[in-house]
Order: structure tokens, then C-alpha cells, then sequence
């Protein structure tokens, strides 16, 4: 049996899912079941389980009894076996990438096929990486010999959201099993199927219970997995609100926790910027060809007032030209929000924004009423100028293709409100004096900070947030020693 099956024999039928627990694909224990909606169409493509607490039991308990071999395998043998999961992922690419375009609404050109690329590049990074497990050994003199090992810390338990499920769960996999550690991984109930695909493949090498997988709610699932008492460590990836919850469940067991939360992040483009490449690297910076349903964002753009108008009137145009359409379009730029509530939410902030009398609209607006757009989650990307920064379009998380343009002519100034956040997750900054833009990429609160680039994360980016926007770090092997190993001291006096 597989992760998933058609229901019926056409094309069109909803698909049945099933959760992985022990090795095995299986129902929930309730029998119960969530639909996936294809949000660039608003209709049902396939139903996954409503795991609850029993099958969030049944999960852990199978990483448990899997815990001590695996933690026992040869790290390079781990290694090894990440390896080839990612040369099997590789010949099911456009499968993955395909799914990923038709759950999330990301386009597939621009956003899905690249994350399923990444989602193998980081498996095979951290395959690379089994080697590198290392201790240390303290000088304390001749008659003793004391050392240091990396040990694992148990079993894991993950949270993802939908946004980038199957590289997000990648994230979590890769430096968790390759440090030894067994995982329980609850998917974004919006976005399963990627995940769940990615799990099959992961299946045909790794011993039973080593990963397992479940879909459900937040409520009914990702909370009774935070708060199981044999789940030794705890990484989450979302919104800064859930990431508080998990923290406190975390607390109360004294468990470790990794968190990458929320982010408002700063561009600051400098006079010297108002360049064709600095635009296209704002573009990039923003998102907005994921629907800026990320939490790296650049949302906040901070531009030199003598540049302000010229500079906004050719990034309005850049962002006109991109096509928004089907996600699974090669064509298309452009795809859609996750779902309803949050496309309601992005349309929220865009009608805020139109209230605002100090504030003009450079490009976009509310979504068409209309045509093969209405038909779809279709948010359109705009851009209010001449923003401030205690706006609430400046101050919280959309998700969605927003920007707000705010003028500056003091250095120190922008720093200044660049840092004026309860976030901290990333930052971008656009200067040909790079003494001048590694100053201020120095003077921002933020974990991961591009200067004259806006492209996202890289296998060995040490990647994480500030603030409210998160502990731990990912995507490195920093990351991995940080957040999935323990350290223990062993010392041996060797003159008895």
C-alpha cells in the first residue's frame, strides 16, 4: 500500500490518504477524514486522515521502539540511507513538484519545481553530513583522558505548515535522522500530500518507525504531539502565536524546541541602488511569485526619499508584467493563496491599506470579481507608497503579496525602523558600497540578512530568526549539531 490512491478509476477522483506510522500506511483510529482543497480551482482533490491524540500515541510509540537500533546505526550508514532517498526522490521529481503546484497553489516554473530541487539538494546535504558527528577532547593532562560525544536526543516531534511543506519537512528530516534521532512529523493539514509522497519514498529505505507521518488538525493533532510526555525534543515551523503554544508545552517537560516563526523583514535600498537589478532582487525578496506566503518576506521596503518615486514606479512595473494564472501552468508566475481564510485575510489588509488617506496605491488592489481569476484564490500583488512604519500593514505578518513603501533620507533612521519589530527573521539591503551595506546588514536584528540579493536559502545557510521570530537555527550543520544532538562529557583517569 502506498501514501496515496484514487478513490475511483478517473482522473478527477479524490485521492485517499494515509498516515505513516511504524511502517505502515494507516487509517486514522477514528476513521475520520480532512479534505485537501486545489485552491486555484476551490475544490476538493483529496481526503487525508484526521489523526487525533490516539494516533499521535500510536506514532510515538513506534519512534520509541525505533529509537535504540537507529541511534546504534553507523552515522555514515544514516547517511548513506538519506542519500539514496534523495536519488530516489530525484527520479520522481516532477511527480513531487507537481503535487506541491496543485495543494498549495505555488506556480510550478517558479516556486514548486524549485522546491522539490531544493528538497532533494538538502537531503543529500545533510547525507553528506553523518561524518561530521564529532566530540572533542579536553587537555586535562596525561593521566586522564576526557572527551565529548554528540549523542541524539530521542524522539522528535515536528510540526510544519503548508507554505513550503515538502522542503520544510525536509528541514526537519534530514538533520534529525542523521543525527540519530526517530521522528513523528505532523503535515499542514492544507498541504499533506506532498509531504505524505515524500514520506513513501522515504519508506522504501529506512526501518520501520524510524519517521513517522501524520495529518490532522493543529488542535487535535499537533498538540497532543507537543505535549507527549516521551517526545524528547520538539521542532516547529510557523506562526509566531503557534510557536509561543509549543514553547509553553515544551517548558513544561523541560524538552529542547527549535522554532522558525514569523517574520516583517526589512529591505533598505540605498540611493546608490536605483538600478534594474536591485528591482528584480525586490522582486525576489518579496516573494511575490509564491504569493509572498513566506515567512523571509521582505515586506517592509525602506527607500532613500531621492530615489522613492522613480524607484517604485519601475518595480510597479516589473511586478505588473508577471503573469498570474493556474499553477500548473508553465506560464504562470504567479499562482494562488493557500485557502479561504487566508486569501480573506491578505484582501483584509489590502482593503486597510486603501482606507489609508496619507497612502497611494502604486500597482494592484482587490482580486477581480471576475473572469478566470475569480475562480481561484488569486490575490494581486500591490504595493502602497509613502507608508509608515506603525501602520498595521508595517507592523504584522500578512502572508500575502502586500509591500509597504516607506521613505527614509537618514541612515541611521532606517536602521532604526528596520529594527523597530517584534521580528527579526530577515533582512535584505541594497548598496554599491558594500562597507556601507555590511554596516547596516551589522546593525539590523536579524538572523539571516542577503545584501544585494533577494534569492532564498542554501544547503549550509546557518538560518534562523531574532526576537519573536525564533530559536534554533536550520539548513546547517551548525543547525543540526544545535538542535538534534545532546553533548556528553566522558572523562577516564587512566592510572587505575
Amino acid at each position: 500500500m502506498t501514501a496515496v490512491k484514487k478513490m475511483r478509476g478517473d482522473e478527477d477522483a479524490l485521492r485517499q490518504t494515509h498516515m505513516l506510522i511504524g511502517g505502515k500506511w494507516v487509517d486514522s483510529a477514528s476513521g475520520e477524514v480532512l479534505e485537501v482543497e486545489d485552491p486555484a480551482h476551490r475544490r476538493p482533490i483529496a481526503v487525508v486522515p484526521r489523526g487525533r491524540a490516539e494516533d499521535v500515541a500510536r506514532a510515538v510509540q513506534a519512534a520509541a521502539e525505533a529509537f535504540p537500533a537507529w541511534s546504534r546505526t553507523i552515522p555514515r550508514d544514516r547517511g548513506r540511507l538519506l542519500a539514496r532517498i534523495a536519488d530516489a526522490l530525484e527520479a520522481r521529481l516532477e511527480e513531487l513538484a507537481r503535487t506541491i503546484a496543485l495543494e498549495t497553489g505555488n506556480a510550478l516554473r517558479t516556486q514548486a519545481r524549485p522546491e522539490a530541487k531544493t528538497t532533494i539538494d538538502i537531503l543529500r546535504y545533510f547525507g553528506g553530513l553523518g561524518g561530521e558527528l564529532k566530540g572533542e577532547t579536553i587537555p586535562l593532562g596525561e593521566h586522564v583522558l576526557s572527551y565529548t560525544r554528540r549523542e541524539p536526543l530521542g524522539v522528535v516531534g515536528a510540526i510544519i505548515p503548508w507554505n513550503a511543506p515538502v522542503l520544510l519537512a525536509a528541514l526537519k528530516i534530514g538533520p534529525a535522522l542523521c543525527a540519530g534521532n526517530t521522528m513523528v512529523l505532523k503535515a499542514a493539514e492544507d498541504a499533506s500530500l506532498g509531504v505524505l509522497l515524500l514520506a513513501e519514498v522515504c519508506q522504501e529505505f529506512l526501518p520501520p518507525g524510524v519517521l513517522n507521518v501524520l495529518t490532522g488538525l493543529g488542535e487535535e493533532c499537533g498538540a497532543p504531539l507537543a505535549n507527549d510526555p516521551t517526545v524528547s525534543k520538539l521542532s516547529f515551523t510557523g506562526s509566531t502565536e503557534v510557536g509561543k503554544l509549543i514553547m509553553r508545552a515544551a517548558a513544561d517537560r523541560i524538552v529542547p524546541v527549535s522554532l522558525e516563526l514569523g517574520g516583517k523583514s526589512p529591505s533598505i535600498v540605498f540611493p546608490d541602488a536605483n538600478e534594474d537589478w536591485a528591482i528584480d532582487g525586490i522582486i525576489a525578496a518579496m516573494r511575490f511569485t509564491r504569493q509572498s506566503q513566506s515567512c523571509t518576506a521582505g515586506s517592509r521596503l525602506f527607500l532613500h526619499r531621492d530615489i522613492f518615486d522613480s524607484f517604485l514606479e519601475a518595480l510597479g512595473q516589473k511586478v505588473k508584467a508577471l503573469k498570474i494564472g493556474d499553477p500548473l501552468d508553465e506560464t504562470s508566475d504567479v499562482g494562488t493563496i493557500i485557502n479561504e481564510k487566508q486569501f480573506s485575510k491578505v484582501c483584509g489588509y489590502v482593503e486597510e491599506g486603501l482606507r489609508q488617506r496619507e497612502g497611494r496605491v502604486v500597482i494592484g488592489g482587490l482580486p477581480p470579481k471576475e473572469g478566470p481569476l475569480s475562480e481561484g484564490y488569486y490575490a494581486i500583488p500591490t504595493i502602497f507608497a509613502n507608508a509608515a512604519n506603525d501602520w498595521r500593514l508595517a507592523r504584522e505578518e500578512i502572508f500575502g503579496p502586500v509591500l509597504v513603501a516607506i521613505p527614509w533620507t537618514d541612515e541611521a533612521d532606517a536602521i532604526r525602523m528596520a529594527n523597530d519589530s517584534h521580528y527579526g527573521l530577515a533582512a535584505y539591503v541594497w548598496s554599491h558600497d558594500i562597507g556601507r551595506a555590511l554596516r547596516t546588514a551589522h546593525a539590523i536584528e536579524a538572523g539571516w540578512v542577503q545584501v544585494n540579493q533577494g534569492l532564498g536559502q542554501s544547503p549550509g545557510h546557518s538560518y534562523g530568526g531574532y526576537k519573536e521570530s525564533g530559536i534554533g537555527r536550520e539548513f546547517s550543520l551548525e543547525g543540526m549539531l544545535e538542535s538534534y544532538t545532546q553533548r556528553k562529557n566522558v572523562t577516564v583517569n587512566l592510572m587505575r
